[in-house]
């Protein structure tokens, strides 16, 4: 998977075009994520012990992987990500690390 937890992504494509947040939650299984401030939906609650009021709560829906993209940490710009195996000094255990194909920088 190209995007984890922690993620800055920017939305590129549904109702919140253009909106940038960090990634809360990956469900892997689907392909959807949950980004801190964007897809918000209304969700009506009853009275319960954790909520004694009730009523309209808003909360953000998960959205799909493909309608998002990396934020270059470099650029702040939306970049498509690669990957490239590096070898750990310390260690000498190969490594998987993500690489903005924008401008090289890893993550």
């Amino acid at each position: 998977m190209k995007i984890r937890k922690n993620d800055n992504v920017i939305v590129t494509a549904g109702n919140s075009r253009g909106k940038t947040g960090k990634v809360l939650k990956v469900y892997p299984d689907t392909l959807r994520i949950i980004v801190e401030g964007v897809n918000i939906m209304k969700r009506h609650t009853r009275p319960s012990q954790r909520n004694p009021q009730g009523g309209i709560v808003q909360r953000e829906a998960p959205i799909h992987m493909s309608n998002v993209m990396l934020l270059d940490p470099k650029l702040n710009q939306p970049t498509r990500v690669g990957t490239k195996v590096v070898k750990d000094e310390t260690t000498g255990k190969k490594r998987r690390m993500r690489v903005a194909r924008a401008t090289g920088e890893m993550f």
